[in-house]
This record gives C-alpha cells, structure tokens and sequence, in this order.
C-alpha cells in the first residue's frame, strides 16, 4: 500500500462521527471543511487522483462547489489545466448552464459556465453516495458538447457510483477508496485505485 493511501485511510478512520437523526456521519476536512485540512493529508490525495488520471487525454478540470475547490486547484496547478467550478449560484454569464439535482441529502440548482463543446474534461468530487450530483453535472456537460473523460471520487460509500458506472458506460467512473458507516465508526471496505 502506497504512504499516500495510508495517509488518507487512516485520516478517514480517525474522523470524528456525528448523528444526523438516526445516520452516522463521518466529519473530514476533505469532505466537509472542519476539522482542519492537515497538507500532508491534502498532498497525498492530491497524488492519488493524479495517478489515476491520463492527463494527455484532458483539457479541463471540474470541481464541485465547495470541497471540490481544494482538490481541483492543486491538480489544476501541478498538470497545467485550467479549472471551472460547478457553482451553487448563477453569474448570468453567456452560455451559463442550469442544473437541477437531487441527492439523498439536499434538493438545489447548480450552474456551468465556460465550458467548451469538444473539451475534455476531468471531474473531481469528494465523496459520492446517492450519485445525484454528479449524475445532475454529467448530463449538464453533456449537454454543453464537452465530453468527461473520467470522474474520480476521492470517497464512494453507499451504491452511487456503480449506479452511475451502468448509467454512463462510456465514461471511466472510480473511486480512490470504500467506506461505510457501521454505528459511530468509519469502515474501510478497500481502496479502488
């Protein structure tokens, strides 16, 4: 097992578990902001997605509002590609889109901008459960003549990102690793990449 991967499982085993209502849910930096967002932590996940990635065949990368941002930017500087953000408020900009998604979690819209038809896009998410979001943003790049070339997940729990697998084929769909929640603890299924 590489030290990046290690790294990052054993951040996500020490992640500190609320209660929302009758669901265990595990807190983490990359997924939700607090507690703070140790580098080394940052770095090694950064790595990963950038192994897994073939960067000759992007043009774009894609980062979702909000904790996509600290994941794209880092990829976006060390691979030379510029980055768009998947935005939860409308600029009014020309060729703006709208996308209507619904997760397990939250209702909401999301805009696009400034993707082009024909680009070859990378998107980066933090965690995937019910596959809403991203299904919602697939279809909006899609709409816009872009094509995804990959989406890579740094968490999958729950049956998202195998549903999205089927729906999408075409697109090379992964996940950096497994987890699920069993009571007040994080449970490492296995790491994909």
């Amino acid at each position: 097992m590489s030290n990046s991967l290690q790294r990052l499982k054993e951040s996500l085993l020490a992640a500190p578990i609320i209660w929302k209502g009758d669901y265990p849910y595990f807190i983490h930096p990359l997924t939700d902001g607090v507690p703070r967002l140790d580098p080394s932590v940052l770095t090694a996940v950064v790595e990963l997605i950038e192994a897994a990635v073939d960067w000759e065949s992007v043009d774009l990368v894609l980062g979702i509002e909000a904790m996509g941002l600290p994941l794209t930017s880092p990829l976006s500087m060390r691979n030379n590609k510029p980055q768009v953000v998947v935005r939860k408020r409308s600029y009014g900009l020309e060729g703006e889109v709208t996308i209507d998604q619904s997760t397990g979690y939250s209702k909401g819209t999301m805009y696009l901008n400034d993707i082009n038809e024909g680009e070859r896009v990378l998107i980066v998410d933090d965690v995937l459960s019910t596959g809403g979001t991203l299904d919602a943003i697939i279809k909006g790049v899609e709409t816009l003549g872009a094509q995804i070339e990959s989406v890579v997940v740094v968490v999958e729990k729950g049956p998202g990102l195998g549903q999205l697998q089927e729906k999408y084929p075409h697109i090379e769909i992964s996940s950096i690793i497994r987890l699920e929640m069993d009571g007040e603890k994080v449970v490492l299924l296995d790491e994909v990449i």
